[in-house]
């Protein structure tokens, strides 16, 4: 699938240089928002809608965030989906290795594609991407 608009939900900038810097060494040429935190995240969401613009195709989440956790981020993003005329692909990518987030991730399978863990390789942006 072929992505324009990719929200990066994640409170660590630098993690938001490296994603710049390895989509950009495989010539992927994205229109990327950075948010950091869920709420944000969500506010932009719904300000593409009101506005009438094309909500983005792709959200790379982390879990661990302040004031809106990538889960609280979940919850929010199922209440707004009917009012999205597309499907927006999530992808969470977090630090954790703890089985329960990774069991939790499940309970949102019709939302969340997948679960990467940092540091994010350059074989998964090539899953993600399809490169």
């Amino acid at each position: 699938m072929k992505f324009n608009d990719v929200f990066v939900v994640d409170d660590d900038k630098i993690y938001h240089f490296l994603i710049k810097k390895l989509l950009t060494s495989n010539n992927i040429n994205l229109n990327l928002s950075f948010f950091e935190n869920g709420l944000v995240a969500i506010e932009g969401i719904k300000d593409k809608i009101e506005k009438g613009d094309t909500p983005p195709d792709l959200i790379l989440l982390d879990i661990n965030m302040p004031v809106l956790d990538g889960w609280q981020f979940l919850e929010e993003y199922k209440l707004l989906k009917d009012k999205i005329e597309k499907d927006i692909i999530i992808y969470i990518i977090s630090s954790s290795d703890n089985t329960v987030d990774k069991d939790r991730a499940k309970d949102f399978q019709d939302e969340v594609k997948d679960y990467y863990l940092k540091p994010v390789t350059i074989e998964a942006i090539k899953s993600i991407f399809s490169i």
